[in-house]
């Protein structure tokens, strides 16, 4: 392939650090959550891509289970990895996580070393890569000792196949635990990945306060709440949609008339600041110095294109911010 990336592809990006580490991200972050599977098309897949990087999204984020089918997002990250960014490999963050089902038995899901492991060295494999930036635990497992989780992450950043340990998913406290014993194997924790958005606000109540103690990033996923925190839904579910779609994570019983009430609401305070719902949404995440970077996907390179205008935003006054906590109520 003939890509050759945007040489400014730096001068209009915002890079945060991440907790107390060395490490920087975008404000915005490429999640390849969907859109990047095998049902999708490779040639869009590609563009979303191309047009991150010439942006200054430095940062790609996967997991083991994202396509569909599971692996497939992983697979065809490797090929375009391969094609169009040979060469900018040491310009790249490239994440993957383990903690949902990925193969039968009692070793393809979870928590164990066994498991983290072995899913680690599948998703190299796939990605045609020698290691990852960062390599997250992607929930908590219930029956797993968490020492042994952390340890394996600490195990996997030690051989080499990762430069720096995540979690996902955890709640505050059991967050704190895993952020302490990490440390006490010699190998920081880096980053928390949570669902936060609008609608989604369950880490106000103590996560974010435990990240900023510690000194761990923060990286919020779904922030646009799986579509609906944008114009899509104003008037309702839509055929092309993810609501609509029986392989998404957005039901249709989701899409509540209140739920749209809310949409409306919200979508005229973005009018009142020049800017789409999605726009207001991401920059509503980003107003908080304790996230990192958001992580956002899309499903063409308008979408992308649409919502990296967010980083244009101008501050919210008090009376915006007041008026969206009502609508939120």
């Amino acid at each position: 392939m003939n890509y050759q990336p945007a040489t400014d592809r730096y001068s209009n990006m915002q890079y945060r650090r991440s907790g107390k580490s060395g490490i920087q991200l975008p404000a915005l972050s490429l999640g390849l959550w969907h859109n990047f599977g095998h049902v999708d098309v490779l040639e869009n897949s590609r563009a979303i891509l191309r047009l991150a990087f010439d942006n200054g999204v430095t940062h790609f984020d996967l997991a083991n289970n994202y396509g569909p089918p599971p692996g497939s997002a992983e697979e065809n990250f490797g090929k375009i990895l391969k094609d169009d960014f040979a060469g900018y490999r040491d310009e790249l963050i490239i994440s993957s996580k383990a903690g949902y089902t990925m193969w039968e038995g009692p070793y393809g899901d979870w928590g164990s070393k066994k498991y983290l492991v072995a899913s680690l060295d599948q998703s190299l494999k796939r990605m045609g890569l020698e290691y990852v930036d960062i390599f997250y635990h992607h929930r908590p497992d219930p029956n797993t000792p968490l020492e042994e989780t952390m340890s394996a992450l600490d195990l996997i950043v030690r051989q080499g196949k990762a430069l720096y340990a995540g979690i996902s998913n955890y709640p505050a406290e059991e967050a704190r635990k895993a952020i302490k014993i990490l440390r006490q194997l010699g190998t920081p924790c880096l980053i928390h990945q949570p669902k936060y958005s609008m609608f989604v606000r369950w880490v106000e109540e103590g996560l974010l306060d435990v990240l900023e103690e510690e000194g761990v990033g923060c990286i919020p996923f779904s922030p646009l709440a799986q579509g609906l925190l944008t114009n899509k839904y104003l008037k309702g579910i839509p055929a092309d949609s993810r609501a609509a779609k029986p392989h998404g994570f957005l039901k249709e019983e989701e899409v509540t008339p209140q739920r749209i009430q809310q949409i409306q609401s919200l979508n005229q305070i973005a009018i009142g600041r020049g800017q789409s719902l999605a726009q207001m949404a991401l920059a509503w995440l980003l107003k908080d110095p304790r996230v990192t970077s958001v992580l956002i996907g899309a499903s063409s390179p308008a979408q992308l294109t649409d919502s990296l205008q967010c980083l244009k935003s101008k501050p919210f006054t008090s009376d915006e911010l007041e008026a969206i906590e009502k609508i939120l109520k």
